[in-house]
């Protein structure tokens, strides 16, 4: 990869965006150009890893608080980066047990509602090619949604690495292509509100404020395509990474697939495409094989061992194994500098955690989590009392993360307060 093309790449990407949002709203841009020097201080990209099946906690927490812990088994392979990330216990959101509640992980107490990454996503992802990404491996076909828009909706997540590849990296065909539909799509939008609001005259208040509602969703889609569109003709990246010749889609091959969703995800900051990336690890009855031995069981029976041991040798191999990957993850950012000889790791705020506290008994509660990079002071294991009726929810972590991150929020779901002294 030529690291000039993309450093030019994405400086004209950034001249380009701030001159049309110019004739648009100059004094804002002359107020945030003003304090670009203390904004380029701040992490300016977000990350979150989200399991399905959860982390087992007895592997996954260290035996020991503070700063001189021994690494649990799960987190084995991040022992060369322990000073880049920080390990908490005792945290969750209170909210109902059970997979049907997974997806509070990012959305708090109240499942399937506006999520962490899209709040971020809609304050600063908008600088970016593509305002969020959402990945997943070892989906198979089974459908579900980590991420949720402020409406509640459920946004699809992209499985296969090559998809991914080729939206960050479309030729100039392509690029013609995509503007012609997206300049389709428009026109017929402009049409159908055309004939909307020649009905709207004739209409009784209730319909007319069920038409203002439909007016407003159309509105956020053409917002959305006219972002597109004015990204269409961006200088695209290069890159010299070779994807395998199949596409590790199925839930046998999940790790195979992390692994070059991890390497597109580095490619994807590094190319300033998207400040905003989550991706979902599904638990399926996926049997892997580890040095040529397969497991006891699928990954989702090992879920549920009740405490086998046997069966939890396995479901921590599997974790582990899922630990290698994000480890991979965490080198290559830390690698990879800006021209101001920042670190992509540095400049990017990691969330690794699940909804899910202890398959096993399907309980929420007690949530593993995890979160590198960012610039916070890590190498820390923060155990936290959650019985102490001021012990803080994991809500409050996130609001610390929005924070880090130039949000100005102090709320989150059903929590109001930071963690902000525990990184200090």
């Amino acid at each position: 990869m030529n690291p000039r093309s993309l450093i030019s790449s994405s400086l004209d990407r950034r001249r380009f965006l701030r001159s049309a949002a110019a004739t648009i709203a100059l004094p804002a841009l002359e107020s945030v150009d003003a304090v670009a020097g203390e904004a380029e201080k701040s992490p300016q990209n977000f990350v979150t890893i989200g399991t399905w099946l959860g982390w087992h906690q007895d592997a996954f927490y260290p035996k020991e608080a503070g700063q001189n812990y021994t690494m649990s088994p799960t987190l084995a392979p991040l022992e060369s980066y322990r000073e880049d990330f920080t390990i908490f216990s005792g945290l969750d959101h209170r909210a109902p047990n059970g997979h049907g509640a997974w997806s509070n992980f990012l959305c708090g107490n109240q499942p399937e509602t506006y999520s962490l990454d899209q709040m971020i996503a809609d304050q600063i992802g908008q600088k970016s090619r593509f305002p969020s990404v959402e990945l997943t491996a070892g989906a198979g076909e089974v459908s579900k949604s980590m991420s949720f828009t402020k409406q509640g909706t459920g946004l699809p997540m992209i499985q296969r690495p090559s998809v991914f590849y080729n939206q960050l990296f479309i030729s100039k065909a392509d690029q013609k292509r995509t503007e012609y539909l997206l300049e389709s799509g428009r026109s017929s939008l402009d049409m159908v509100l055309e004939d909307a609001k020649r009905l709207q005259t004739s209409l009784p208040a209730r319909d007319r404020d069920k038409l203002d509602e439909y007016f407003e969703s159309f509105r956020s889609v053409e917002k959305r395509m006219e972002r597109q569109l004015k990204s269409v003709n961006d200088p695209v990246p290069t890159t010299d990474y070779q994807l395998p010749d199949y596409d590790p889609i199925t839930p046998n091959l999940q790790i195979e697939a992390e692994a070059i969703l991890y390497d597109l995800m580095v490619l994807a900051l590094e190319t300033e495409s998207t400040r905003v990336m989550s991706m979902f690890l599904h638990g399926l009855g996926q049997v892997f094989s580890f040095e040529g031995n397969a497991l006891s069981a699928g990954y989702h029976g090992l879920s549920h061992h009740g405490n086998d041991p046997v069966m939890i040798r396995d479901l921590v191999s599997i974790e582990t194994a899922h630990i290698h990957c994000f480890a991979g993850f965490l080198k290559q950012l830390k690698e990879k500098k800006n021209p101001q000889g920042k670190s992509l790791l540095d400049n990017t705020v990691i969330l690794l955690g699940t909804g899910m506290g202890d398959a096993s008994r399907h309980s929420n509660g007690n949530l593993p989590t995890l979160v590198a990079g960012g610039g916070f002071r890590h190498g820390n294991h923060l155990a936290i009392d959650a019985k102490k009726p001021d012990a803080p929810l994991l809500g409050d972590l996130y609001v610390t993360l929005m924070q880090r991150l130039g949000m100005e929020t102090d709320q989150f779901s059903n929590a109001n307060r930071n963690m902000n002294q525990l990184f200090s």
